[in-house]
């Protein structure tokens, strides 16, 4: 047995959207850790897009925003993965091709979409498979490092992890009895094709890595790595956290280099 004892564990992965993914990294980190990986993606070309990736690991299929096939989902996993120990939330959404240029002129439908996908479906999913996971499971999410942060181009996406962070408590709370722990990652800025959709996200990716301590950006195996610590039993004393991953980002925002970048002024001609 190695030390994060993962060896015959069922973990269910979603969100995979490429090998860029958060959910990609942490699925192939489970499974040299001797877990049996689950996944579960968006759409059907996604699942044919990822199939030679990820084989001989199962495939299934589930839009979190229609309810008939969670259920569905439900079903796939009790009758072929009855016994889950394990479940990985690294799934989120937001409209930004619709994103206005104020936050308060945000739609109903774009911020309700938000919040559906990217925190309730937390919520729905741990409930479609709660009979399915075993007492002592872990559950973990994939959020954001600091959702107090008013980056104006992250916009409406941050209240809706806002609200993924709370439900991470209450969740924990209501599985206690079986002793399920809920847990986050909350991933400084990475390089992943969903973040490239951010506007002006490359110029936010880059002053977040000179805010580092090391001056390097936070890699998406590191973020994996720790959900998968998070989801082995070695982690058992943590249950309704955030555990930041940054590279110390948000503690270095004064760092003398970074300062004197954004107060210099350009020499009189």
């Amino acid at each position: 047995m190695s030390f994060l004892e993962l060896e015959g564990k069922t973990i269910v992965v979603t969100g995979v959207a490429n090998r860029k993914s958060v959910a990609f990294f942490t699925g192939k980190a489970l499974a040299e850790a001797g877990a049996e990986v689950v996944y579960v993606v968006r759409s059907e070309q996604r699942r044919e897009e990822l199939t030679k990736r990820l084989d001989p690991a199962p495939i299934y299929v589930c839009d979190v925003e229609r309810e008939e096939e969670i259920e569905a989902l439900r079903e796939t996993l009790a009758e072929r993965h009855p016994e889950l120990h394990g479940l990985v939330h690294s799934i989120a959404f937001a409209d930004y091709a619709a994103a206005p240029p104020t936050f308060q002129a945000v739609s109903r439908k774009h911020f309700l979409q938000a919040v559906d996908v990217s925190c309730y479906s937390l919520v729905r999913l741990t409930h479609a498979v709660e009979e399915l996971l075993q007492d002592g499971s872990s559950v973990v999410t994939i959020s954001i490092s600091d959702t107090q942060m008013a980056a104006e181009n992250y916009g409406f996406m941050a209240p809706a992890k806002a609200a993924l962070e709370s439900a991470v408590v209450f969740l924990a709370k209501s599985f206690a009895g079986r002793e399920i722990r809920f847990n986050s990652v909350k991933a400084g800025p990475l390089k992943t094709s969903a973040s490239a959709g951010i506007p002006g996200y490359l110029e936010s990716y880059l002053f977040a890595e000179a805010c580092t301590f090391r001056g390097r950006g936070v890699a998406t195996r590191e973020v994996a790595d720790t959900a998968v610590f998070l989801l082995s039993p070695r982690s058992g004393g943590i249950n309704g956290q955030g555990l930041v991953v940054d590279a110390g980002m948000g503690h270095n925002y004064f760092d003398r280099a970074v300062v004197e970048r954004a107060t210099r002024l350009e020499s009189p001609e």
